[in-house]
């Protein structure tokens, strides 16, 4: 459908709109010029012939159904293509849910994608928590679907707060919305908000990968207890500045911890 064609459904869209209120206001401007006390009968419409019934009707209310009806066929023609969303032009992500659920994906890419996590690929924190590093899931994803066959599209605004910087990302694998998370980041001084922003995207795409099984073993409370039974050692350690040891975990692989900290 041309552009002239859509142009002149609009105007006559525009058109049978602005008849129809020009109907209304004469259908009010008539209902309020009784007076009191003046028989109702000497103000009724004459009635009309329907389907072989009298029925009660008004000019007015006859032209406002003509018009509606009008208004209803408009309205049912479907929009020029190309014209119909403007994400035709380039989709809008923070707004669009296209292909969310749509299809799985092919067995090779679900093999990547859920493949078991490398034990050596994993890192513990010093307060037992394990997790992937954000590169790992950037490479998992580069070998499931290519550099450049998927991305992180911003789905709000970024929020500055006293502390904590967020973010609400959706993943887009292949042109299809995958999975929707938000991410954060606490910083300590102005200075560091635009790293805490970054760093805000890197979490909120390890968090959407959990949707696509990427290091779902991470989130296993039996997992984790093995894990650390097998990898992981605890130990006290000293916290030089204020001379209060603590437990902490760290891979049986790894060094000793360093200053602050002393075994």
């Amino acid at each position: 459908m041309s552009h002239s064609l859509f142009l002149n459904l609009f105007l006559l869209q525009m058109n049978v709109a602005s008849r129809l209120l020009s109907t209304a206001r004469v259908a009010i401007r008539t209902s309020t010029r009784t007076t009191a006390g003046t028989p109702s009968s000497l103000y009724r419409f004459p009635r009309i012939q329907r389907d072989g019934y009298a029925t009660e009707a008004t000019p007015a209310s006859e032209a406002v159904k003509k018009v509606s009806e009008e208004l209803k066929v408009a309205s049912e023609v479907p929009p020029p293509s190309g014209l119909s969303e403007p994400e035709d032009q380039g989709r809008n992500w923070s707004k669009s849910y296209h292909g969310l659920s749509e299809q799985a994906f092919s067995k090779e890419i679900a093999d990547v994608l859920m493949a078991p996590v490398e034990p050596l690929d994993i890192e513990i924190k010093p307060d037992g928590m394990i997790y992937l590093p954000e590169i790992k899931y950037r490479r998992i994803l580069n070998k499931a679907f290519g550099p450049g066959g998927w991305g992180l599209a911003p789905r709000t605004e970024t929020n500055v707060g006293p502390k904590v910087v967020s973010r609400e990302y959706a993943l887009v694998c292949q042109g299809r919305l995958v999975a929707i998370a938000r991410g954060e980041q606490e910083y300590f001084d102005p200075s560091g908000i635009p790293t805490a922003t970054e760093s805000c995207k890197s979490n909120a795409l390890m968090r959407c990968c959990k949707d696509l099984g990427i290091a779902s073993e991470l989130w296993d409370p039996r997992f984790i207890r093995e894990f650390k039974a097998k990898f992981c050692v605890e130990v006290f350690a000293e916290h030089l500045p204020t001379k209060k040891k603590k437990k902490l975990y760290r891979r049986k692989d790894q060094p000793k911890f360093s200053y602050p900290y002393q075994e």
